[in-house]
């Protein structure tokens, strides 16, 4: 895995939002770290897009539909509305 991609990431997600660099810095660490712990040689992406989507959902919601917007690959609006109803229901 490449930890600047993952950074880039949640950095273009988090774009104009009111959270500062430092907190970004700890969420990548924490998921680099969580990805280094689990002993696995190779690291499928739908893990690593799962770690930087529940950081982000627990950080700011915007974030997190903007992401999930490109990393499940939304073409339509239902597929917004999808999202945003099973959001709801949690």
């Amino acid at each position: 895995f490449d930890r600047d991609k993952i950074f880039r990431s949640i950095s273009l997600a988090l774009r104009k939002r009111n959270i500062d660099q430092d907190r970004i810095e700890r969420i990548v660490n924490g998921i680099v770290r969580k990805l280094e712990n689990s002993g696995e040689t190779e690291i499928k992406s739908s893990l690593i897009g799962e770690l930087i989507m529940e950081a982000l959902s627990n950080l700011d919601q915007v974030a997190y539909v903007r992401f999930a917007s490109v990393y499940k690959n939304f073409r339509e609006a239902k597929d917004f509305e999808d999202f945003l109803g099973n959001l709801e229901d949690k």
